[in-house]
């Protein structure tokens, strides 16, 4: 082989290991940057040019699907009642692709492209059929989340409904909401002004106040400050503790009181079950720094603070929904520490937070896992993947629970009687919450859990930015709640 063939062998050899590596480059090492870019038209067209699988109700209720149309995209996303459903569902949309809630958390399953849907992709492949996605059941119960959102509907809040026994989520309401079918429209120009409009607004409608966004929990943080004073043993339901008509904060001159004389005992000391039952901010926070900040933080982590909280999904299926962490503060001075446990100052909860709270209570202190998803089908019907009930953490002991129950069906049957059910034991604890610079308004909670002598439902709410006190602008709606739930 003379010397010009042998250069253009070699010139030909090396042009071809360019486009090899160039080919591997693209075909594998970047292709999901490249098919996440939302430039790449054809990777859109491939998404929604397949039926994305359906997010039902546990009564099968369909929440999310995909109906075929005659444009070039094949199939339109829609959502019944979607400001209903949306802290669920989320969104799927040509601009954003899967976007927050159940569409974002089970993409890979839904879109068909997940490794469990290996064999249907590939009996796909052989048939010529379309690929399918999987259909996601969730845990959701359509008569308490349409309830609660009419209860809510006009209100700045939240509401988490809990099955105590097994962690499932029955219903998680955020208000004020937002439509996902205006998201999902295949008009680019009316999606992106739709989510413009919807990002700037000043009350941010699409934020899940359920799991993002924290609160000062008020008096409902009262009973993590009495599991950990039960916890130690040293107290009873029926032990004198210190109380009083005021109780100025350590190294301060500020002086706290309660809201009624009857939280204030008598001759400075007041029962341990009446401390809660009438909300004792004087009994408390004296608690509270009676049993040091180490204790009473250490029986918060045990319940979930300090920790963000998965309710559904992994890095395999898609992008977790997760909700953030609540916190309560560790290493303060004395009367940080006194305004934290009667949940003011540094402390401050998610609605989930609060309803796993009472959950926990209503399971003889265990705490379930919450989830939100019961199971997953492929389009042939047969089951994928089922949710089992986990144990996240014993938190307390079951006499502790049971003491606490006690306490929580004396604050209904001792003060706040308008949140009783008619033949039902209902456990509860409301709070009211100050806030703003100089305390001018209020944010309104209640948790609670029915049968107290055989828990089905726990559930928190919270109304943000209210001037009722937590009983009246929150208890309601539990109570309403409730009575819906033990109706089935």
């Amino acid at each position: 082989m003379n010397k010009n063939l042998r250069q253009l062998f070699t010139a030909v050899i090396v042009l071809f290991a360019v486009l090899g590596l160039s080919s591997t480059v693209i075909t594998a090492i970047q292709a999901n940057t490249l098919n996440n870019d939302p430039r790449n038209v054809r990777a859109l067209y491939h998404e929604f040019g397949a039926p994305r699988g359906s997010i039902l109700a546990s009564d099968g209720t369909v929440l999310a699907k995909s109906d075929p149309v005659n444009d070039a995209f094949e199939y339109q996303r829609s959502y019944s009642s979607g400001d209903v459903y949306a802290p669920v569902t989320g969104y799927f949309s040509i601009s954003q692709r899967a976007d927050r809630g159940i569409e974002a958390s089970r993409n890979e399953l839904l879109s068909g492209q997940s490794d469990a849907l290996f064999w249907q992709r590939f009996k796909s492949l052989l048939s010529g059929t379309e690929n399918k996605g999987a259909s996601i059941e969730t845990s959701i119960d359509t008569k308490l989340q349409t309830l609660a959102y009419q209860l809510l509907q006009d209100k700045d809040g939240a509401l988490v409904a809990i099955e105590p026994s097994s962690g499932r989520i029955l219903a998680m309401v955020s208000t004020p909401s937002y439509d996902p079918n205006q998201l999902a429209s295949h008009d680019g120009t009316a999606v992106n002004q739709a989510y413009s409009t919807l990002t700037a607004d000043a009350n941010n409608p699409m934020l899940n106040r359920s799991t993002s966004q924290l609160y000062p929990p008020g008096s409902t943080f009262k009973t993590v400050v009495a599991a950990a004073a039960l916890e130690t043993g040293n107290y009873q339901v029926d032990t004198q503790i210190p109380a009083g008509a005021g109780y100025t904060l350590p190294g301060t001159n500020t002086v706290l009181t309660n809201v009624e004389s009857a939280a204030n005992g008598s001759n400075g000391t007041i029962s341990f079950e009446d401390a809660l039952a009438y909300s004792s901010n004087t009994a408390f926070a004296q608690l509270g720094v009676s049993l040091g900040d180490d204790a009473v933080s250490e029986q918060a982590k045990k319940l979930g603070y300090g920790s963000s909280i998965t309710l559904d999904g992994s890095d395999s299926t898609g992008l977790p929904m997760k909700a953030i962490a609540s916190s309560f503060p560790t290493g303060v001075s004395d009367d940080k520490l006194a305004l934290a446990s009667i949940g003011q100052g540094d402390t401050q909860s998610t609605p989930l937070q609060t309803a796993m709270i009472a959950a926990a209570i209503a399971n003889k202190g265990k705490l379930m896992q919450p989830t939100l998803v019961d199971r997953v089908r492929s389009s042939d019907l047969s089951v994928l993947s089922s949710t089992t009930p986990s144990v996240m953490s014993q938190a307390f002991s079951e006499d502790t629970a049971n003491k606490l129950t006690q306490m929580m069906e004396a604050v209904v049957t001792k003060e706040n009687t308008n949140l009783a059910i008619d033949g039902v034991s209902v456990a509860a604890k409301t709070g009211t919450a100050q806030i703003g610079a100089n305390n001018e308004s209020i944010d309104g909670w209640v948790m609670g859990f029915a049968p107290a002598n055989d828990p089905k439902i726990a559930i928190a709410v919270v109304v943000h930015n209210t001037d009722t006190a937590g009983s009246y602008a929150a208890g309601p709606i539990m109570k309403q709640v409730m009575e819906e739930a033990l109706k089935q």
